[in-house]
């Protein structure tokens, strides 16, 4: 594999990108996209959102369909219903055939997409993350559990209840119901992806107890937190090593390297790119403009 340093002195990320990933269809006979976002090397979160669709569609639009997708993923996550539209499109485009690569980081939203592939390739280095919608910035398991809390004390010392009062005017009107639909609606599309593809054949218990480590807070404990492949192993994930294959986990960091050049060297935070040289950027400098 090459170093980072000798694809930098390449000096062109963008054809080394599509170089590799031109190489890895080779290697597997698979479609090739790669969803990056800028999340680790910009000053700002870029996350899973509407126009996304845009992107995917221009880098799907003249693929083999029959020969299934690789799909590399890095990224933060983000909108719960961006994210379940994707699902919904690479679904009704690829069917069942779609394997999910992550050479860093794929989390939240981004783990959504994962378990909605038949397996997912990490590295040892590699992570998803707890699938707990943020409203607002706020986790919404979190304040379920505050409103829960303050319920059990007022009840069992009601002089609490100016305390609560004054810590639960925080939150707008009918934020707690928000947050219990939108919890309810991760948990339903991450069920319904589990059992499309990667769980077709497999019984609703193991389902359950792969959602309840991934949402419940008493499993994660933090938004935040990396699920590291062994973790994702343990909890019943279908995970295979990239290590397994020294030329296949030789593409997949080449491909990361030359991403995360480009991140560095132009002015992009988001990019969509296919194994027939496609590529789209998502500008910082014009935030609706694809260019």
């Amino acid at each position: 594999m090459p170093s980072f340093n000798e694809i930098e002195s390449e000096n062109n990320p963008k054809n080394t990108i599509i170089k590799y990933a031109r190489k890895l269809h080779e290697k597997t006979g698979r479609n090739v996209i790669i969803y990056y976002s800028g999340w680790l090397t910009v000053d700002e979160e870029i996350s899973i959102d509407d126009l996304d669709k845009n992107g995917f569609m221009s880098v799907i639009k003249d693929l083999d369909k029959t020969k299934g997708l690789n799909l590399i993923l890095h990224t933060p996550g983000g909108a719960v219903s961006a994210t379940e539209s994707i699902i919904d499109y690479l679904h009704a485009v690829f069917g069942e055939n779609i394997r999910a690569i992550i050479p860093q980081m794929a989390m939240s939203g981004g783990t959504m997409i994962a378990c909605s592939c038949k397996e997912i390739l990490m590295g040892k280095h590699s992570s998803l993350g707890p699938v707990d919608p943020q409203i607002y910035g706020i986790p919404a398991r979190t304040v379920i559990e505050e409103f829960e809390l303050a319920k059990k004390e007022i009840e069992e010392n009601p002089k609490s209840t100016p305390f609560w009062t004054i810590l639960l005017d925080k939150y707008p009107s009918n934020f707690l119901f928000e947050c219990k639909n939108t919890l309810d609606w991760s948990k339903d599309i991450l069920e319904k992806s589990l059992k499309y593809s990667m769980f077709k054949d497999d019984n609703q218990e193991l389902v359950d107890k792969i959602i309840f480590e991934l949402v419940s807070g008493e499993a994660t404990k933090n938004h935040s937190r990396n699920l590291s492949p062994k973790k994702c192993k343990e909890i019943g994930l279908k995970i295979k090593y990239i290590e397994y294959d020294e030329e296949l986990q030789d593409l997949i960091l080449s491909i990361h390297h030359a991403c995360i050049l480009y991140f560095n060297s132009t002015k992009s935070c988001k990019i969509y790119i296919n194994h027939r040289g496609t590529l789209l950027s998502y500008d910082l400098s014009d935030k609706e403009k694809y260019l």
